[in-house]
């Protein structure tokens, strides 16, 4: 029997920045299922239509704005229970092509929105797990591991960390590498761009094949924040790695793994090329699972969401194929 949410009992009211991004289109529409009240803000930099499916939801309310617009998110404020903070200037190329920016919206708004809020608000922040920096790709990087981001957008993600993680009242997530279709899609993200690839134009030129990363579906990801704020009790204060710990893979492992489903892919290795954040490890998720969390949602699954969701994109602007 279907349940209708309108009728759940209301949750808190959630602030959520980003929200009409990649993660916070999916996180919205979870959180609204869960009988949350939702007040999303976003600038519409891309002019994503995203979140146009909520707006019939009588607890879904939006804002056009910018977090880092001192007297709009002080107003804001005042109606929300708990912060989750989605907006950014995600992935290093992104911010390496304006840095100035990159640290105002990543760091210093962050810092601000964490000054503004009471000690009563939760604050939930993702951090990316690039963090870790350049490790071997052997050890397993858990939260004790020593953050060593090499690149400005994993720089301003590991200040934002620690300013919050010095507050009350706040939990970081530090986020594998996320796949899976949204609202609003990325096809910069390393599984996403490999199927997109694979069904596009047929072949991949693939550089640093063996360096390893982890992985995590987006709608584990939402529910690994409202894991949060149903538990943030026994879980303030930390930061926490989620991702798979059966998809710690290298790239052509990764490659591999999508020929499985797109037999006609055809995958080069080169030695041209390289990852601004020279991403290479292995992430354990163990001290999230022992709070009770896991991610469940496998990378065939995603795999065959993506390849589902490019059938639906249809032909690329400009190409006659």
């Amino acid at each position: 029997m279907a349940v209708n949410t309108n009728e759940l009992p209301l949750r808190r009211s959630l602030l959520v920045t980003g929200a009409a991004g990649y993660l916070g289109a999916v996180f919205c529409e979870q959180a609204l299922h869960a009988g949350y009240r939702v007040v999303g803000i976003d600038n519409l930099l891309y002019n994503q239509p995203s979140l146009l499916h909520l707006c019939s939801h009588p607890n879904f309310d939006f804002v056009q704005g910018d977090i880092r617009d001192k007297q709009l998110m002080c107003s804001l404020l005042r109606r929300a229970d708990a912060i989750v903070n989605f907006a950014g200037i995600v992935g290093a190329p992104a911010c390496d092509r304006n840095p100035w920016l990159a640290r105002e919206v990543n760091y210093e708004a962050v810092k601000q929105l964490n000054r503004l809020r009471s000690s009563q608000q939760l604050f939930l922040q993702p951090t990316s797990n690039s963090g870790y920096g350049t490790k071997s790709g052997e050890t397993f990087c858990t939260e004790e591991t020593p953050l060593e981001p090499i690149s400005l957008y994993g720089r301003t993600k590991v200040e934002a960390e620690a300013e919050l993680l010095a507050s009350p009242n706040a939990i970081s997530l530090r986020l594998a590498t996320v796949f899976g279709a949204s609202p609003r899609m990325r096809l910069d993200l390393l599984v996403n761009h490999f199927v997109y690839t694979a069904v596009t134009d047929g072949y991949l030129v693939l550089f640093e094949a063996g360096f390893k990363r982890n992985y995590v579906h987006i709608r584990d990801v939402a529910d690994g924040f409202l894991f949060c704020l149903e538990h943030a009790d026994r879980m303030v204060g930390q930061a926490y790695n989620l991702g798979l710990d059966s998809a710690n893979l290298s790239k052509y492992e990764l490659a591999l793994k999508v020929k499985e489903f797109v037999p006609e892919f055809h995958i080069v290795c080169s030695d041209i090329g390289s990852d601004p954040d020279k991403r290479n490890y292995i992430v354990s998720s163990e001290k999230l699972r022992r709070m009770g969390f896991e991610a469940r949602r496998g990378l065939e699954e995603g795999i065959r969401e993506l390849l589902k969701a490019y059938a639906l994109l249809g032909r690329r602007p400009f190409r006659n194929i």
